[in-house]
């Protein structure tokens, strides 16, 4: 009856959000970019719910990458959130970023950004060698083709990362429907960001009364 100690929980990693930023987005072609805006509201609001420690970190936001997405400011505003910025292209380098992300003391670190080659390969890398176990959540990361992306995230798992889901995330982390203090805050974010899943959500509470 006990669980993995592979799967994520609440208590047992950190989440890194990278450079989800304007300019970043602007040249990425791997996914379309209000699928990407979903998934990475998913993951924002999943770790919001379950009280993931989270860093949100940036690129030259105010000299060029611009503002982060409005799906990170809807559960992280920076006036609360202190986003940290960054001149490395890897997070890891930056003096910070590494101390506020060694720093929650979570042996699982979990990234997602823009853009998977540069921003999210560094960090991976970096922090495998280091010791810690590092997940991927490849559908809220995106590159300039689809060649880009395939061949980091490949290069990633070659290295021992993990790659997972956004919507595989947050069930996760729910992992068991009796949990009901998390039950329609989870719901609830998957009806305004799940797709075709979050519909079928809606469609279950107003026919089936459940």
């Amino acid at each position: 009856m006990k669980p993995s100690a592979n799967l994520l929980s609440p208590d047992n990693h950190a989440l890194v959000l990278i450079d989800f930023e304007g300019q970043m987005a602007f040249a990425t072609s791997s996914i379309a970019l209000s699928e990407l805006r979903n998934n990475v509201a998913i993951i924002c609001g999943a770790s919001k719910i379950f009280n993931v420690p989270t860093i949100v970190t940036t690129v030259f936001e105010e000299s060029f990458a611009g503002p982060v997405f409005p799906e990170i400011e809807e559960f992280y505003p920076i006036a609360t959130s202190g986003y940290i910025d960054r001149t490395t292209m890897n997070t890891w380098e930056d003096e910070n970023a590494y101390k506020a992300i060694t720093g929650t003391k979570k042996q699982k670190i979990v990234l997602a950004g823009l853009w998977t080659g540069v921003c999210i390969v560094g960090p991976a890398l970096s922090a495998i060698e280091e010791g810690y176990e590092v997940y991927i959540i490849t559908d809220a990361c995106g590159d300039v083709s689809n060649e880009a992306h395939e061949r980091s995230v490949q290069r990633m798992i070659q290295a021992g990362a993990i790659p997972v889901t956004s919507i595989q995330y947050i069930l996760e982390l729910q992992r068991d429907w009796a949990r009901q203090e998390t039950y329609v805050p989870v719901t609830n974010l998957m009806k305004k960001y799940g797709g075709s899943y979050g519909l079928g959500i809606h469609y279950a509470h107003n026919m089936l009364k459940h």
